[in-house]
């Protein structure tokens, strides 16, 4: 329920403020609002799901989000504004908190950590494949089918938000990360900062997931006006869906992978960065080497077609990415501050995308297909590097602190 308020919104979002008159600079700084929030305050929400309950930050996250759905029906520009920053603060949790709430629930119940793999195909295989799917289509029936309005899915994203709410009310348990009591939000923040400047794997795979998700919010930008760059009339619902189909087989492909001992997650993933930096190469190509039409409305082009195919295996892509990345963070991560690392992880990431899209009128969308292409390289190269090093055991610097830390709190009797 929790995913489905959220995919629900993003074949739309775009579209919504396009309804109200937004040209793509000021849709820019809509989205840069919301990533800036991501910023600013999910670092802060991350700690605090560590320190204050993984289950009361995923509760949040719903309400959240139920107040960013409610101000998409203004279409004042500030009220916009206000729901983008609420939508960045619940994105941070929804992909920081609810990971965290699962990889403790599963080590505090003490399930075997083969089926966590498992457990992360499986969620997103079902998450971000068939209930996106299944998204994509409501979305596009509530919109086109039942003429109900561009701001219709965020109404029923918000019906969906709260259900999920109340079933976490009712059937979750609260965890927390350290269990120390004296821990205040800066000492959490020093461990973090600490853990991932003594362990290079950590720092990698931030520096990966970074690269990675940057360039894919990027396109979740990029891809509307790339289709329809002459205001064409494209069914948004029905391609999500097919976006999401694509999805759905990568992380059955990934399943199947980590079920395997050979090929490892570190390695696989370098061609997977290599195919999705290739695939966004396609919008480049196809300026060259197909006629650009001048003809406004009608159906989509043939160039649209074409990249159409390329941004489905991208997001092949990315359904191999989210189940394999959550595997070497489970690896990796110390599970004691889960939530404020991977939030770390968020500040490059959203840094990247606002001044992306902060300079989104200045350059050719295929400058910034372009540039999304070189992060994706370049995560393929850090991720070879993360290979080479994966077997080295874990620098002391991060347990040596927590010894420190240990010795310096007072006993409680």
């Amino acid at each position: 329920m929790a995913i489905a308020g959220d995919w629900l919104q993003g074949p739309y979002v775009y579209y919504l403020y396009s309804t109200y008159g937004y040209g793509k600079g000021d849709i820019g700084q809509l989205f840069i609002a919301g990533f800036g929030s991501s910023m600013l305050f999910g670092t802060i929400v991350g700690s605090l799901a560590d320190k204050q309950g993984r289950k009361r930050a995923c509760i949040t996250y719903c309400i959240t989000y139920i107040l960013s759905c409610i101000t998409k029906h203004s279409p004042q520009y500030k009220v916009l504004m206000l729901g983008r920053i609420l939508g960045g603060i619940a994105t941070s949790l929804l992909f920081s908190a609810f990971e965290s709430w699962l990889v403790a629930e599963h080590n505090k119940r003490g399930f075997e950590q083969q089926w966590l793999s498992i457990t992360f195909s499986k969620a997103i295989f079902l998450g971000n494949g068939v209930v996106a799917i299944l998204a994509g289509l409501l979305g596009n029936t509530l919109v086109d089918a039942l003429a109900l309005g561009p701001v219709a899915p965020f109404d029923a994203a918000s019906c969906f938000l709260t259900i999920g709410m109340f079933v976490i009310l009712c059937t979750w348990t609260e965890n927390y990360g350290d269990p120390s009591e004296s821990k205040d939000l800066f000492t959490q923040f020093r461990g973090a900062a600490v853990a991932i400047a003594s362990d290079e794997k950590i720092a990698l795979l931030g520096a990966i997931q970074s690269l990675f998700e940057g360039s894919m919010y990027t396109f979740v930008f990029l891809w509307t006006p790339a289709l329809s760059p002459n205001d064409e009339d494209i069914p948004h619902g029905f391609i999500f869906a097919t976006f999401m189909l694509s999805s759905m087989l990568g992380s059955s492909l990934a399943s199947r992978l980590m079920a395997r001992q050979s090929p490892r997650v570190e390695s696989y993933m370098q061609i997977v960065f290599a195919i999705s930096a290739v695939s966004l190469l396609l919008p480049i190509v196809t300026s060259f080497l197909v006629a650009p039409s001048n003809v406004k409305g009608g159906s989509i082009s043939f160039a649209g077609c074409i990249q159409l195919l390329g941004f489905c295996a991208f997001e092949a892509c990315v359904g191999l990415f989210w189940p394999s990345i959550m595997k070497m963070r489970s690896q990796y991560i110390p599970e004691e501050a889960r939530s404020t690392i991977m939030n770390f992880f968020r500040i490059p990431l959203n840094i990247f995308v606002c001044v992306v899209l902060y300079n989104v009128d200045a350059f050719p969308m295929t400058v910034m297909f372009g540039m999304c292409s070189i992060f994706l390289f370049v995560a393929c190269l850090l991720q070879r590097r993360l290979m080479v090093i994966s077997d080295k055991p874990k620098t002391e610097d991060w347990v040596s602190m927590k010894e420190r830390d240990s010795e310096a709190e007072p006993l409680n009797i």
